[in-house]
């Protein structure tokens, strides 16, 4: 099964409400903000996996999109060293996916709980909120607070707010 069907079967079980929408591939935050379901009201999501120096430490960073990275700053507020962007093979290793399709839905394949969930308050805000079902030509868009509420508790993460 695909992370894709994998992911949507995990909603429609636990019967979290959400709209899901096909299209091409979208690589990059302009690709997801030029989607014609990208409304004033919908938050696309920047998901970034980072790791310490010792690859000991992993955190799936979510963010506003148009909010500058910078790793000083993130480490500081999570209290580790230097974090840097994980290697591309962390991604396929951990969470069994390719460039451009980590959300954090993707952390229902990583079974060893590697993956910290690391969430700038800036995302959550009014409206919906959107994020790839692990595969970038979909996706899936709920109301902030079914994300909250629902979908995060169900990540079986406690998620590091900064």
């Amino acid at each position: 099964m695909s992370n894709k069907a994998s992911v949507l079967a995990r909603l429609r079980e636990l019967e979290i409400p959400c709209e899901v929408y096909e299209h091409a591939p979208a690589h990059t935050m302009e690709d997801c903000l030029a989607l014609p379901y990208a409304a004033p009201d919908v938050t696309f999501c920047k998901n970034i996996l980072l790791c310490n120096r010792q690859m000991t430490g992993f955190y799936l960073y979510v963010t506003q999109p148009e909010k500058p990275f910078r790793t000083s700053e993130v480490s500081k507020l999570l209290g580790s060293s230097r974090l840097s962007f994980a290697p591309p093979a962390c991604l396929m290793d951990m969470l069994g996916l390719e460039s451009g399709s980590l959300s954090p839905l993707a952390l229902w394949f990583d079974g060893e709980k590697k993956v910290n969930l690391a969430i700038d308050r800036g995302v959550r805000q009014a409206g919906r909120i959107a994020f790839h079902p692990c595969d970038n030509t979909a996706t899936v868009i709920f109301r902030q607070e079914v994300f909250w509420e629902r979908v995060v508790p169900a990540l079986d993460r406690e998620p590091l707010w900064i």
